[in-house]
């Protein structure tokens, strides 16, 4: 017979992580707070890509709460590292060299695609109702 015992455990430590869990939740609870505060609140008083940047940082730490704790690579051995690493760096890769390739298409683009590209446009300003001549009708539009 063997001298070590086999009692189902895989090399983790029996932990109870309840009360880990509970503080990642009120965690992933304020950070989505935040992101509803950053979208309800700012996207419309500041820069876009700022506010879009913040809510990129927001999603990333919810992700990386989710991904450390829930997912339990936290308590992983270090091989972790051997497959993210190269996932990232790749990723990384590909944002770089396509970015650019997307900017540069929508600014030579036909002219039959540019009606169907996603442009962020200043608003109208609408004049008072009852400010436009004769020829116009409901809708303003000259006849």
């Amino acid at each position: 017979m063997s001298d070590h015992h086999n009692h189902g455990h895989d090399g983790h430590a029996e932990h109870d992580h309840g009360p880990v869990f509970f503080q990642v939740f009120i965690g992933l609870l304020i950070l989505t707070a935040m992101s509803v505060a950053v979208g309800t609140f700012l996207m419309g008083r500041v820069n876009p890509l700022v506010g879009w940047s913040m809510m990129m940082a927001i999603s990333c730490m919810k992700a990386l709460l989710v991904i450390s704790f829930f997912m339990h690579l936290r308590w992983e051995a270090n091989w972790k590292y051997v497959l993210t690493i190269p996932a990232s760096i790749m990723s990384i890769f590909l944002v770089l060299m396509l970015v650019p390739d997307v900017l540069q298409r929508s600014q030579t683009a036909a002219e039959e695609r540019q009606g169907l590209q996603a442009v962020v446009e200043a608003p109208v300003a609408h004049g008072v109702e009852g400010d436009h001549d004769e020829k116009d009708d409901e809708h303003g539009h000259a006849h």
